[in-house]
């Protein structure tokens, strides 16, 4: 087997190339935009890239065929965030079905990470936030893969496993029909909070939207960064979030809440743009631009993605999230061309939210993403993410 590092544009086009080999004709795998792909390595879209803190190969057999790829990084901001050690990353793995070429892709990480004085890896992430590209899926394979989300082959969890991966987390993608009733207790709930004249419920607004940039990363910082492994969110950041999702914001399916006006809880969904870029097959170029924009014109998206869900600590228990779900649900209905939501990067962590959504009714677990660990010093004991303690609803 040949490994090679990445080094230029052309090893790049090769690093995107092997997952396209190993997926071809494959009736779930939705090619990734290579954009994205090239955005998470790039110094000039992700601040936190730079040329010592990641490293990429690919791997070839003897006949130079394209058979692995993966990537190695460090994430200063989160490397001893809430760790007893120092925490690497490994992500964008692809394989064949091989156990020798598996042990040689994480070994090369490996390696890496120990000259960084790393003591531990966790994969497949992203190098950057856990909003894109995090976890193996290890349940959820006959079932389309959302924007951003890592879709694997089930064989991969074994590569990992045998290795001497051990899960640290599992997040959980619930899907739900829009048109599905929610339960009588739970619209009840719903009133007290919606007669209160103190709260407001208030969709996106397009002309509006940098006014949202400092609302989304004060309840982000104060719902979110307190977890395990997420940093606090800078301005620059927000923006950055806020606006990428203007091409494809759809306003009354993104809500916010206010208690005296002031921003309080966020339940950001889109139109689940994979739906459309699965006609594009990695490329948004002037081609790719007029399929997608098609798309939208004739509305052919039927599936919406919730994305980020967040109500600051002191309105726990308070019916926030139930009302702001009830809202913009009632909304998405009158949205007719969508009959289906995901919500997608539950933790197992975080018990109140997996028990708010079963307070939803009819809601389905379509798919797990997997967040695996490994210590280098195999003698250290084990343990996986604790638990959040929430106040519940």
């Amino acid at each position: 087997m040949i490994l090679k590092p990445v080094l230029d544009a052309q090893d790049e086009a090769l690093f995107s190339k092997v997952a396209v080999d190993l997926y071809q004709n494959h009736p779930y795998w939705i090619q990734p935009l290579d954009k994205d792909i090239r955005s998470v390595f790039d110094k000039k879209k992700n601040a936190i890239a730079n040329k010592t803190n990641f490293s990429r190969w690919i791997l070839m057999n003897n006949d130079h065929q394209l058979i692995g790829r993966i990537a190695a990084f460090i994430n200063p901001k989160t490397k001893l965030k809430n760790n007893e050690y120092p925490v690497g990353g490994i992500g964008f793995f692809e394989c064949i079905d091989n156990q020798e070429a598996a042990n040689l892709l994480f070994d090369t990480a490996k390696k890496w990470l120990l000259q960084k004085g790393v003591e531990a890896m966790e994969g497949p992430i992203n190098f950057g936030d856990r909003d894109k590209w995090w976890g193996l899926l290890t349940q959820g394979f006959d079932e389309e893969p959302n924007y951003l989300a890592n879709y694997n082959y089930p064989y991969y969890k074994t590569l990992f496993e045998k290795y001497g991966f051990q899960c640290y987390f599992n997040q959980f993608t619930f899907k739900r029909d829009i048109y599905e009733p929610l339960p009588d207790n739970y619209v009840a709930s719903v009133q007290k909070v919606l007669k209160n004249t103190d709260y407001k419920f208030e969709h996106i607004r397009k002309k509006n939207l940098d006014r949202y940039i400092d609302e989304f990363r004060i309840i982000y910082n104060k719902a979110w960064a307190k977890h395990l492994g997420v940093s606090p969110m800078k301005t620059r950041q927000a923006r950055a979030i806020i606006h990428s999702l203007k091409p494809v914001l759809d306003e009354k399916v993104a809500w916010f809440a206010y208690y005296k006006d002031q921003p309080i809880a966020f339940f950001i969904s889109v139109p689940e743009v994979n739906q459309v870029f699965k006609h594009v097959h990695g490329k948004l170029n002037l081609w790719g631009k007029l399929i997608f924009l098609k798309h939208k014109l004739f509305k052919t998206n039927h599936k919406l993605l919730g994305i980020i869900f967040g109500v600051i600590p002191e309105f726990d228990g308070k019916g926030i999230t139930h009302a702001i779900t009830y809202v913009a649900q009632q909304m998405m209905q009158q949205k007719t061309n969508y009959k289906m939501i995901e919500m997608h990067g539950i933790g197992d962590f975080n018990p109140a939210m997996i028990k708010l959504v079963a307070k939803l009714g009819e809601t389905k677990k379509s798919k797990i993403h997997t967040t695996y660990r490994y210590l280098f010093d195999r003698t250290k004991p084990f343990h996986r993410m604790p638990l959040k303690s929430k106040k519940n609803e």
